[in-house]
């Protein structure tokens, strides 16, 4: 914004004192959420969906969305969150921004229990938390122009930037690469591209603290994508945001994120900064995302795949597997991940994981030496070079590749040994065959010496 309008929203009950601005182009944090401190906390946070029927609409089961998560954003820090479809990313989402009520657990902005909070209490929170949403087809009125759109926040909380709303919204427009001049336009006029930058005009509207950002740019091409992704960088750096980025492009989350947390059904599983996570992911499920993701080198096109393929799919979240919600399609399962489930511990700095038997790293369990009959199963899809590197780390996949290198090594074996019996019979067969050659060569010749030896018997008579 502007600096009369920053000074204008200072004003807000909502906004915290001593915001000043630097210069007319750029925001700077608040006091409140200096750089590097936490701006955002979650602890323990649930979100289960009730699942009824009958007549009275009884409560039968639950479907778990979010089942306990923990984690923390610093200001002007990028949070990017990865996993399957389904595993609660953006319920997390929704969650955090209190778009919906949580089940359990708490969610603190900046310092600030905002769990429970009623309309009332959210009202100037709105503020400094925006959300941009995943469908820009859907998420935009088509009643309503863009500049009533874009102009909703100042409304909403009774802003009234310097110079009018009109103004500031063609001023927001001109920001993402728009042009002001679509301030009347309604949102069929626009491409997928265009539509998601009026979703994040609106989203900046009231310079927000945290941006949530539901998948911005699945609904859109590769080269769209990449003009959306270098605007949020380049707001990040001129209004100093923070971001929470979910995303299922793995290319896209490395590229603006600060650190990472992996989803898996509604747990968090890996929770380490960018470098670390792409470099040496510590979890199973981490790696086999990490295989997935294509790279764009014609050296290697035709090397030999290291992808690992995961057995079966994601277990529904009514009835979620117990122990580890991994354990059913890991390579590196035993007794203990399919009993106890594993917390999420930080064994490298910067780098939490929720893994008995983690790669890139020691054994947390190296008394279970016996592999679960689905990690066996699991494991025939998986290469053996990433075999051989899950065995420097966990015995029973140490066990279970010796067991596999001796069974192959009997196969050998006993498919050499027809051989050599096949080599021995077809070696006797030849000598018999010489032997019977050389006898039927030898007969014929001594009833031609009894005839050449008569004649000369007559001739001596």
């Amino acid at each position: 914004m502007s600096e009369n309008a920053e000074d204008n929203a200072v004003s807000i009950p909502a906004q915290s004192d001593g915001t000043q601005a630097a210069t007319s182009a750029t925001a700077t944090l608040t006091k409140d959420a200096g750089a590097g401190e936490i701006l955002l906390k979650v602890t323990g946070l649930q979100k289960h969906f009730p699942i009824k029927k009958g007549l009275f609409q009884r409560q039968v089961g639950a479907v778990r969305a979010v089942d306990g998560i923990d984690f923390e954003v610093r200001a002007g820090e990028t949070l990017g969150v990865v996993g399957e479809s389904g595993c609660g990313k953006s319920t997390m989402g929704r969650l955090i921004t209190r778009l919906l009520e949580p089940t359990a657990g708490t969610v603190e902005f900046e310092g600030k229990d905002i769990t429970h909070l009623g309309v009332g209490g959210m009202r100037p929170m709105r503020r400094d938390v925006q959300m941009i949403f995943q469908d820009p087809y859907s998420s935009l009125n088509p009643r309503h122009t863009i500049g009533t759109i874009v102009g909703a926040p100042f409304k909403l909380q009774g802003v009234t930037p310097e110079g009018g709303i009109k103004k500031e919204v063609q001023r927001l427009l001109s920001v993402v690469g728009l042009n002001p001049e679509h301030y009347n336009r309604y949102p069929h006029e626009f491409s997928g591209g265009q539509r998601q930058r009026i979703g994040i005009a609106r989203a900046l509207a009231l310079n927000p603290k945290l941006v949530v950002a539901d998948e911005p740019v699945s609904a859109l091409d590769v080269s769209i994508q990449a003009q959306v992704v270098n605007l949020l960088d380049d707001l990040q750096e001129e209004l100093g945001l923070t971001y929470v980025i979910i995303a299922h492009d793995l290319s896209v989350v490395r590229h603006v994120s600060d650190r990472i947390a992996v989803m898996y059904l509604g747990k968090i599983v890996e929770l380490a900064d960018r470098e670390s996570l792409y470099k040496a992911p510590m979890h199973p499920y981490t790696k086999a995302l990490m295989s997935a993701v294509p790279i764009p080198d014609p050296k290697r096109k035709n090397a030999k795949s290291e992808r690992i393929l995961l057995k079966g799919d994601v277990p529904s979240p009514i009835s979620p597997p117990s122990g580890c919600r991994f354990h059913t399609r890991c390579w590196k399962a035993t007794e203990i991940c399919r009993t106890t489930e594993p917390p999420l511990l930080e064994l490298k700095p910067g780098q939490r994981v929720a893994c008995h038997h983690p790669e890139n790293f020691e054994d947390q369990a190296p008394q279970d030496t016996v592999l679960l009959t689905a990690a066996k199963e699991a494991a025939e899809l998986v290469a053996d070079e990433v075999l051989a590197e899950s065995a420097a780390t966990s015995a029973a996949v140490a066990a279970e590749v010796a067991e596999i290198a001796e069974a192959a090594e009997a196969a050998e074996t006993a498919e050499e040994t027809p051989a050599a019996a096949e080599s021995a019979d077809k070696t006797a067969a030849a000598a018999e065959t010489a032997d019977e050659t050389a006898e039927a060569e030898a007969a014929p010749a001594s009833p031609s010496a009894e005839n050449s030896s008569e004649p000369e018997g007559e001739g001596k008579k």
